[in-house]
């Protein structure tokens, strides 16, 4: 049986105005149109259905209409509907929002890849394949867990490009690894004691800790990564590292240091959280394995999109210890704010097709062409500035002669050029001098932008350190 009910748009009118059913809804729309909640050109719902959503008589509604048509409110034209008139635009706000500030001319901040090479194609099919697939248990609440199909394909994954030891039941997918170092930092096995972190690290995720009530204890870092064999004198029973390559000096944590942290973890009852944020991208050799594979009871393993893919995904995931599945769980609650579960879906497509897998491989030689094609040119034209840390990553370190990041950052601010010093990543509370340098995000600028941002960015370095 059809529904005799007639079908428009939802329209909120409250008819509260004096003077009868009538004068109400035309006062009513009136003060909507005034006030710019019906914006000019809006199609209005026809007479009959919004006589039924309002239980007024159609010719009620139909009088309204007519009224405000003849004083310019509205217009009516056959086929096209009734809209709002395009005079009846608001005046403006009394207190305008003030317009944010303009963005850089030049842009070589860390922290975000090529958005201009997102797989947009790619992506659509393993939508649309991974939407036709879904069983209707998709469209529910869904598990805190995140969808079975994802934490599948994250599984298989993991174990083969980056070396862990794992299952889907120990996976949980989050909204990306600030939210996982929230949850982490509110577990008892965690807030026990202090966490020990790397000298440098993104203030950002210390402040995560910060808010969480854990003190940090910074680690010496050096050209072997973070010294974890010191942890044994610290209060730590946690310790946060980036071990595949360490942000943001760029090296890799030595083998040696790796077995220390996960021999202190088994000894002292710890936990190492393993920040792999870009170890898929290393250039001058095969990525390092995760330090997860080494002790999957002592290691949890943090990974996103954010780099591989694009942040605005809000992906990521852990891969737990057996005994943390279902704290972290809980921590999570059932309605959380979580991953929409299509997008799992399609990740998870993405991921089983090898659309994931060509699009890494193709990231890897474009970045790497980037990464070399600065090195070149800073030798070539300030080869005071050394390029250190290993080929990997979205963004190298550029040591500066002594005394002079104070200098480079000044140039760059008046050749309209953003850059990251690297003071900015250093603890406060970490012991020794800080060298001068600066972080160079090579990943991010346009194409057709590079070459003049590099010129500018050696620009900037000739006249701080000449």
């Amino acid at each position: 049986m059809v529904d005799p009910t007639p079908l428009g748009r939802d329209l909120h009118v409250e008819l509260n105005a004096p003077g009868g059913r009538r004068a109400a809804l035309t006062s009513a729309l009136r003060e909507a149109i005034r006030s710019g909640r019906l914006a000019p050109g809006t199609t209005l719902p026809p007479y009959r259905s919004l006589a039924t959503d309002l239980g007024l008589a159609r010719n009620t509604v139909a009088e309204a209409y007519a009224e405000l048509v003849a004083e310019g409110w509205l217009t009516a034209r056959q086929g096209s509907g009734t809209r709002v008139a395009d005079r009846a635009a608001p005046p403006p706000a009394a207190d305008p929002v003030p317009a944010p500030a303009d963005r850089p001319r030049y842009d070589l901040r860390q922290g975000q890849p090529h958005t201009g090479s997102f797989p947009r194609s790619a992506w659509l099919a393993a939508g649309r394949r991974a939407l036709t697939a879904a069983p209707n248990d998709a469209f529910g609440p869904g598990d805190p867990r995140g969808r079975r199909e994802l934490r599948k394909a994250l599984a298989g994954y993991l174990a083969r490009a980056r070396g862990l030891r794992t299952s889907p039941e120990r996976i949980v997918v989050c909204s990306g690894f600030a939210y996982g170092l929230r949850l982490l930092s509110g577990l008892p096995q965690v807030r026990r004691a202090p966490m020990a972190v790397e000298a440098y690290g993104l203030a950002f995720h210390r402040s995560i800790l910060d808010g969480a009530g854990l003190r940090t204890v910074p680690l010496p870092v050096d050209a072997h990564g973070a010294d974890t064999t010191v942890l044994a004198g610290t209060p730590a029973r946690s310790v946060l590292l980036t071990p595949a390559h360490q942000f943001p000096t760029g090296v890799p944590l030595h083998p040696a240091r790796r077995a220390a942290a996960v021999e202190w973890a088994r000894r002292e009852d710890g936990v190492v959280l393993e920040d792999d944020y870009d170890g898929e991208f290393r250039y001058d050799r095969q990525p390092v394995g995760a330090v997860q594979g080494l002790d999957p009871e002592r290691v949890v393993y943090v990974g996103s999109a954010s780099k591989s893919l694009t942040p605005a995904l809000r992906m990521g995931w852990m891969a737990l210890p057996a005994h943390l599945v279902q704290p972290v769980v809980d921590a999570k609650g059932l309605r959380e704010p979580t991953v929409s579960a299509l997008d799992q879906l399609t990740l998870a497509e993405f991921v089983e097709s090898g659309g994931y897998d060509r699009h890494l491989r193709g990231m890897r030689q474009r970045y790497r062409r980037r990464r070399d094609q600065l090195a070149a040119v800073l030798a070539a034209r300030v080869p005071r500035v050394e390029v250190a840390g290993v080929a990997a990553g979205l963004h190298a370190v550029l040591r500066l002669p002594p005394g002079t990041e104070q200098a480079a950052l000044a140039a760059a601010t008046r050749l309209d050029l953003a850059l990251d010093p690297l003071s900015a990543f250093r603890h406060p509370e970490a012991p020794g001098d800080t060298p001068d340098g600066v972080v160079v995000g090579y990943a991010a600028p346009p194409d057709h932008a590079f070459t003049a941002t590099l010129d500018v960015l050696c620009q900037a370095l000739a006249q701080a350190t000449r």
